[in-house]
């Protein structure tokens, strides 16, 4: 009797939509959060999850207490499907924009500090360059996720941007002991050991000012403690008391004072950071090519 060859299990066929599954799940996590984003209930995201899983015969995700994530393969296909993502977003961005323009919207992620002092003076000439785009700011200490495309673009301060994403350094950015430009004729010399100063809060624990002052002048104790930037520099500038500022942030004013030079030692990077897989849509690519060549830290 012949020998019969084992029959192999049929070549599972991948759709689009089985791939905007697995992204979806993968950026948010959940079921819940993944429906959302597809506009279908958890119910059906887990019955496709099922479906695929078994058409592919292994697991995509790992179901853990802190929710679903993705295996070696789940990862790859993840891969794919942004880039499919990406594909697709730039075909509507083709046909969506007249006469080659430059449309659509992007979304920067940074700080309150960076946003009032460096982006929005850059985008000024950018809005009058390309009229047809439109823009997403968020202002927040915490970094959004490029990978779950909470943002297209976030620029922050760091020392270490994260692998995962593409980084462009955009330069130093330096921070000096800020106080209020004195009115009178006569003004009395100012001792940082004993002045007032005025701090971030705990939200910004590792901002080097603070790490700074903590090095050199540990006794103190900031009278005022707030949750900015903005408002540090605000406050001093209302007599409140002294603290360290961004170079950039106080060139432009006539009520503050530098009582230091640049605070070498506390100086970090500024970063601009996108996804790998979006970085080359146009209209992520316009603004940020534009940003890197406008914003500026010196001068």
């Amino acid at each position: 009797m012949e020998k019969q060859m084992p029959v192999a299990p049929s070549q599972y066929d991948l759709s689009p939509a089985d791939l905007a599954t697995v992204l979806a799940l993968a950026r948010r996590g959940t079921l819940a959060a993944a429906g959302e984003l597809l506009a279908i209930d958890s119910s059906t995201v887990f019955r496709a999850l099922q479906r695929i899983e078994k058409g592919v015969h292994q697991r995509l995700f790992e179901r853990t207490r802190g929710g679903y994530r993705p295996t070696e393969l789940g990862a790859h296909l993840v891969r794919h499907a942004e880039r499919i993502e990406a594909e697709l977003d730039a075909a509507r961005s083709a046909t969506q924009s007249p006469g080659g323009a430059v449309s659509g919207t992007v979304r920067i992620s940074t700080t309150d500090t960076l946003l009032h002092g460096l982006i929005m003076p850059a985008l000024r000439t950018l809005s009058v360059e390309h009229p047809l785009l439109q823009f997403e700011i968020t202002a927040s200490n915490e970094l959004a996720s490029l990978t779950r495309r909470d943002a297209d673009i976030a620029v922050r301060a760091t020392s270490a941007p994260p692998d995962h994403v593409v980084g462009k350094r955009l330069g130093p950015i330096d921070v000096a002991l800020y106080a209020a430009r004195s009115r009178g004729k006569h003004v009395p010399p100012i001792d940082p050991a004993t002045a007032p100063w005025i701090a971030p809060d705990e939200a910004l624990p590792q901002h080097p000012g603070v790490l700074w002052r903590k090095r050199r002048y540990p006794a103190i104790v900031p009278r005022y403690q707030v949750n900015s930037i903005l408002s540090v520099a605000e406050g001093i500038a209302a007599g409140l008391g002294i603290g360290v500022l961004p170079v950039f942030l106080a060139r432009e004013r006539d009520d503050l004072v530098a009582l230091t030079d640049v605070l070498l030692d506390a100086r970090t990077q500024l970063w601009m950071l996108t996804h790998p897989e979006s970085r080359h849509l146009r209209r992520i690519a316009t603004v940020a090519h534009h940003l890197s060549e406008t914003i500026a830290l010196d001068g």
